[in-house]
């Protein structure tokens, strides 16, 4: 038995899977909102004793080895979160469990590995282009924060490498965008892509817009606005949330530009997170096509990549599972 985690800045994904030879069955899932707890330890025990006291759940197998995608850097099996004061200690957690394999990646290094093994269903093309299978690809997921990782092509294989790119500098590429840097300058010390390319950055755009309108979500605290601008910006009924989704979008294309240059992904681009699938018509309708190609002279390279939105939002727990599985030859 296989314990994964999806460990992120709102929610935690816990499930248990069974190991097969070349696959992996699902046996049961629990999401945990990961504000309310002081630390991961708590939810993971939690679980347990959910899925314990229902045998119907697979309660009752022994669970061999476990594999857990955490938002922040991997130092020495340990993960101090990005957006929690959380400490994610692999050997602590391995006490706890009473097991010896615990895998602990960076969260999109968990949704790398992944990539091969999902199926065409959960995949939406947004560029066919001319893919190069024995080439780098990349994966960049926008949600509470911004993941980016790589998949370098060894000349045998896919190696997954986990980044902190979205903590690189925000870097404009329109007067408007120059605006917005200018406008966050007046807030944060240092502006970089994650705090336009997340949630929180769709209320940004819009107050950077214009700060006279206003919606419901924001005067509450404990709401997030995101899911409110992004709805009202899709259904075209607030012209600034829908110019706030159009330049929010442009950024998130040229970014996922930027990482396929710097790493050569001939091999494709991989969009994933919970915002890509929940605004998949604004990604569709080519402003972040336009913008990932606006590279000039690199236009051309740039359109024969191919963009893949991942659409199976478990994917991390999968590429967790899976490389907890490789631990003991599953």
């Amino acid at each position: 038995m296989i314990l994964a985690g999806d460990v992120g800045g709102t929610k935690c994904n816990l499930a248990l899977f069974e190991a097969r030879p070349g696959a992996l069955r699902r046996i049961t899932q629990r999401r945990f909102e990961s504000k309310t707890h002081p630390h991961f330890e708590e939810i993971v025990a939690e679980f347990l004793q959910q899925i314990r006291a229902n045998t119907s759940e697979g309660g009752t197998g022994k669970i061999t080895a476990a594999g857990f995608g955490v938002a922040g850097p991997v130092v020495e099996h340990k993960v101090r979160t990005t957006n929690l004061p959380w400490l994610v200690d692999g050997a602590s957690l391995a006490r706890i469990l009473g097991i010896e394999r615990v895998v602990l990646l960076n969260d999109l290094e968990a949704t790398g590995h992944s990539v091969e093994l999902l199926g065409s269903s959960e995949l939406l093309t947004l560029n066919e282009g001319t893919p190069t299978p024995k080439a780098n690809k990349v994966l960049i997921a926008a949600g509470t924060g911004l993941g980016e990782a790589i998949l370098f092509w060894d000349g045998n294989r896919h190696i997954v490498a986990a980044t902190e790119g979205g903590h690189t500098d925000f870097a404009p590429r329109t007067e408007k965008q120059i605006e917005l840097l200018r406008h966050l300058m007046k807030r944060y010390t240092h502006v970089d892509f994650e705090i336009v390319l997340s949630g929180r950055g769709f209320r940004s755009i819009h107050e950077f817009l214009d700060p006279t309108v206003r919606h419901p979500s924001f005067d509450n605290p404990e709401v997030d606005p995101a899911p409110e601008i992004t709805q009202l910006g899709l259904a075209g009924s607030c012209p600034i949330c829908v110019q706030t989704l159009d330049l929010w979008t442009s950024v998130y294309g040229a970014e996922a530009g930027n990482l396929a240059l710097k790493c050569l992904a001939l091999g494709g681009v991989y969009v994933a997170g919970g915002i890509a699938v929940k605004i998949l018509p604004k990604l569709k309708d080519g402003t972040f096509f336009r913008a990932f190609c606006d590279k000039s002279k690199f236009e051309t390279l740039l359109n024969q990549i191919p963009i893949h939105v991942v659409l199976n939002q478990d994917a991390p727990l999968l590429g967790a599972a899976a490389q907890a599985a490789a631990t003991i030859g599953g």
